[in-house]
C-alpha cells in the first residue's frame, strides 16, 4: 500500500514532442469529439421529440447515444486538454475515474447492442409476437440491467485496480488511463486477481458477441426469403454496419487487453484505443439515422437542412 500511495499522478502518453503537431491533435481530436458530440445529441433530441420514434428500437438507440456521449468523453477532453497545455500528467484519483467510467460506458455499451440485436431479431424472426415480446416494461427492464451491468462490472475492476501497488514507474503508454497499461506499472503479484477477472471479462464478452452473430444470422435468412428487394436491401444496410461496428469494438478492445507485453506492439496501442473508444461513439450515429428512413426524416424536421434530403444523402450512401 505505501508504493500505491506514494503514486500521486500519472504520465498518460502524448502523441508528440513538438508544440505544433500537439496543437494539430488537439484540433484532431477536438473535430472528431464534436462529430459524435453532434450526431448523438442529435439522436437524442430527435427520438425524444418525434413520438412516431417512441417504440424499442428508438428507445434502445436513445440509451445507446447517452452512453456513446459518455464513453467518448471519458478519454477525449483530458487528451485534448493535455495537448492545449503541453502537459502529460493526470492526478491519480482523476486516473481512477477514468478507469471507473472507461469500463462502465464500455462494458454497459456492448451489454445493450447485444439487447439490440435480440431485439432485431424478435422484430425480423417473430414479427407477430414483436409488441406481446417487446412491451414497454420488458425494455425499461433490458435497458436497466445494461446500465447496473456497467456498474456492476466497472465497479469490480476500478476496486482491483485500487488495490494494486504500483512499483514500475508512472508512465502509462496511452492517451488515457487503460487498465493493462496500468497493470504493466504493477508489482508482480499485486494483479493476479485483475487478470482473472479481465478473462471473466473477456469470456461474457464473447458469449455475447455470440449471441449477436447468431441472431444476425437468423435474421438474414428471414431477411433472405423476402420477396422484396427493397425490403432486403434496408435490412442488410443496417444489419451489416452494425455487426461490423460491433466487431471493430470487441476484437480491438479485445487486442488491447490480451495482447502480450513487448515493445513491437507498443507502437499500436493509440492506434488500437482510438479504434475502440473513439470510432464506435462516432459510427453508431451514422449507421442509426443515414441509413434509416424515419430518422433522416425526423432529422430532416428538426434541423431543417437539406443534407439529409435524398438526392444530397445519396453522396453518403452510395
Amino acid at each position: 500500500m505505501s508504493s500505491q500511495t506514494a503514486v500521486t499522478e500519472f504520465l498518460i502518453l502524448g502523441f508528440s514532442d513538438i508544440w505544433e503537431l500537439q496543437i494539430l491533435y488537439f484540433i484532431v481530436f477536438l473535430v472528431l469529439y464534436l462529430i459524435s458530440l453532434l450526431g448523438n445529441l442529435l439522436i437524442i433530441t430527435a427520438i425524444a421529440l418525434d413520438h412516431h420514434l417512441h417504440i424499442p428500437m428508438y428507445f434502445f438507440l436513445i440509451n445507446l447515444s447517452v452512453l456513446d456521449f459518455g464513453y467518448i468523453s471519458v478519454t477525449i477532453p483530458k487528451s485534448m486538454v493535455n495537448s492545449l497545455m503541453n502537459t502529460r500528467s493526470i492526478p491519480y484519483s482523476g486516473c481512477v475515474a477514468q478507469v471507473f467510467f472507461h469500463i462502465f460506458f464500455a462494458s454497459a455499451n456492448f451489454a445493450l447492442l447485444t439487447i439490440m440485436a435480440y431485439d432485431r431479431y424478435i422484430a425480423i424472426c417473430q414479427p407477430l409476437h414483436y409488441e406481446m415480446v417487446m412491451t414497454k416494461r420488458a425494455c425499461v427492464q433490458m435497458a436497466a440491467r445494461a446500465w447496473i451491468s456497467g456498474i456492476l462490472c466497472s465497479a469490480l475492476h476500478t476496486g482491483n485496480t485500487l488495490a494494486i501497488s504500483f512499483c514500475g514507474g508512472n508512465m502509462v503508454d496511452q492517451f488515457f488511463c487503460e487498465i493493462p497499461q496500468l497493470l504493466h506499472l504493477a508489482c508482480s503479484d499485486s494483479y493476479l486477481g485483475e487478470v482473472v477477472i479481465i478473462s471473466l471479462f473477456m469470456l461474457l464478452s464473447l458469449i455475447c458477441f455470440a449471441f449477436i452473430i447468431v441472431s444476425y444470422i437468423q435474421s438474414f435468412k428471414t431477411v433472405l426469403r423476402i420477396p422484396s428487394q427493397k425490403g432486403r436491401h434496408k435490412t442488410f444496410s443496417t444489419c451489416l454496419p452494425h455487426l461490423i461496428v460491433v466487431s471493430l469494438f470487441l476484437f480491438t478492445g479485445t487486442f488491447a487487453f490480451l495482447k502480450p507485453t513487448s515493445n513491437s506492439t507498443s507502437d499500436l496501442n493509440p492506434l488500437v484505443a482510438f479504434l475502440y473508444s473513439i470510432m464506435p461513439p462516432m459510427m453508431n450515429p451514422i449507421i442509426y439515422s443515414m441509413r434509416n428512413k424515419e430518422m433522416k426524416g425526423t432529422l430532416s424536421k428538426l434541423i431543417g437542412w437539406k443534407l439529409f434530403s435524398k438526392n444530397k444523402m445519396s453522396i453518403f450512401l452510395h
